[in-house]
Formats: structure tokens, sequence, C-alpha cells
């Protein structure tokens, strides 16, 4: 564990192979799959609410910042329609490129419909549970982020085949703090590969130690000096620091890359995702101790007087 967690910090990264049984991967990838093909013909299309003066803006944000087709962007237009109206149509005191990311709905289909996210994996598949408790992994994610961290969030993606990648970037909450960034991370990524990780189909790309420049990366696709490929068997992890250079790559086969992104911060952070309203106490009931805390049962502020 010392040389795992040594690697990290040094780094920015670590892989650790093939920790997961192949009947467990060949399990959670069927999961995926079967989520995957549901909300392709079935999205999530939530009751509409009020239109107000800043949702063209919205949507010019949207298409600017992902690869997505027009559908997509009045899907989740109408999310946030009806979100907002749940809020009373409360609005954003800042434009939308400085809102705060855990506010929004985000794409579910991207690169133009050929890739693809579930949100709130957690509801949907108790099997992926297993990955956020999962006891190496959690150690290492605690010896960074201190015991009392929380999970941010947790989703699985499917990079489609003959894709471009993302651009670079530091995950949230850095993108909305000025430089110099903090000096110590704030959030770990664990990217549970349910495929090979190869340099051809799109496998994670970082750039080693660049977590320690306190910078932000320009926000493009292009190649940068010194970046590798986080390439792994089905079956192994790989985690990085918050502030560690990354993006996902180019897909040049015709398969698509699988993985299950399991999301930590420090307990004083907001979180990507609220689970408490996400997973029913019901089902809650049936997870450890652990998870659930990790989950934001005991966790969370209360209705204090």
């Amino acid at each position: 564990m010392s040389s795992l967690l040594e690697q990290l910090l040094e780094n920015g990264y670590v892989v650790v192979d093939e920790v997961l049984p192949k009947a467990e991967v060949s399990r959670l990838k069927d999961e995926v799959d079967q989520l995957m093909t549901c909300e392709q013909d079935d999205p999530v299309v939530a009751g509409n609410g009020s239109l107000m003066a800043e949702d063209e803006a919205i949507a010019d944000f949207l298409r600017n910042s992902y690869s997505i087709d027009e559908a997509e962007v009045e899907r989740i237009l109408r999310r946030i329609r009806h979100t907002r109206a749940e809020n009373l149509d409360t609005p954003w005191p800042v434009e939308i490129g400085e809102v705060n990311k855990t506010f929004l709905h985000l794409p579910t289909l991207f690169d133009y419909g050929k890739s693809q996210r579930i949100w709130n994996l957690l509801e949907k598949s108790e099997s992926a549970a297993t990955l956020v408790e999962q006891p190496v992994v959690l150690e290492l994610v605690r010896s960074v982020l201190g015991a009392d961290c929380v999970l941010s969030d947790c989703s699985a993606t499917r990079i489609g085949p003959r894709t471009d990648g993302g651009a670079w970037h530091v995950d949230v909450p850095l993108g909305h703090l000025a430089e110099p960034l903090p000096d110590f991370p704030l959030t770990t990524q664990n990217v549970w590969m349910l495929d090979d990780f190869t340099e051809d189909n799109g496998a994670t790309r970082v750039v080693p130690g660049s977590h320690l420049s306190r910078r932000k990366p320009e926000w493009t696709e292009a190649g940068l000096d010194g970046e590798v490929a986080l390439t792994a068997p089905a079956g192994s992890v790989a985690i990085w620091l918050s502030n560690t250079w990354h993006r996902s790559g180019i897909n040049r086969t015709d398969s698509a890359r699988r993985a299950i992104l399991c999301y930590y911060c420090r307990s004083w952070i907001k979180p990507f995702n609220d689970f408490r309203n996400g997973i029913s106490g019901e089902m809650a009931a049936n997870f450890s101790l652990t998870l659930r805390y990790l989950l934001g049962w005991s966790a969370s502020a209360p209705v204090r007087g």
C-alpha cells in the first residue's frame, strides 16, 4: 500500500492491475450494457418548466462545452427547467459559465450519440456499490483525502468507437478556483476498467507530475508533452488526483471502451451527486455502514434548531 500511495502522490496517478476477478468484470459489463440500452431506448425526459431568458445562454454553453446533438441539448434543457421549477424558479446569480457544475444536469449521450454515461449508477446497480468500498482502493483514497472522506459521484461510461476523446482538464471543483490551485488534492477519481484500456481504444491520458504545477490546463484536445495512456487489463483500476491533468483518449477502434467511475472528495467539499435524494432509504438500509456513510448518511448537514 505504501508503494501505491507514493506513486499516487509523486506522479499524480497510479494503476493497480487486475483487482477484480474476470467473473465480476463480466457481470458488471453486462449490467452496464443493459442499463445503457434501456436509457438509450427510454431516456429520462422530465416534465418541462417555464422558459426563461437565460435558457438560450444555457443551450449555447452546452453546445460549446460538449460534443452533443440538438436532441440532447433539448433533453438537458427540459431537465434544467423542470429542476428549476422544483426550486421555485430561483435563478442562478452568475452567468452560466460560472455556475457550479454540481447544480447542472449534464449529457448522457455525447460524441454526437456515439458515447454514453449513466448517472446515479448506485441507484440502478447494486453490483457497482461493491466497488465504492473495495478495500485496497478505499484505504488508498482515505490516505489521501482523510478517513472521513465521502463519495462525490458514481457513474458508468462507454467511450464509443471512432471518437475523438475529450479535452484536458482538472476535476470539480478546481475549475472554479483561481490559480495557483491548492497544493493538496481535494478529490480523487477512480476508474474501474471493464474493458482492456489500450493506446488505441480511448484509455485515459494523464500528464505525470502535472498536479504539482498548481495550474489548470488549456481546454484543448491537442497532445501535451509527457502525456501517457493509463493502459491495463480489464478488472484493473486507475486512480488520479483531482489536480492531475487528464482527458479521455481517442478511440481508434471499432469497439467501445467501458468503465465505472467512483469519485471521492474531502468531507467538507460539496459532493457532485446528492445520493440521499437519488437512493431510497429502503435500498440504503441494505448497504454496509461504510457505504452508507460514503453516500452521505450521517455525512450531511442536519436541520438544526
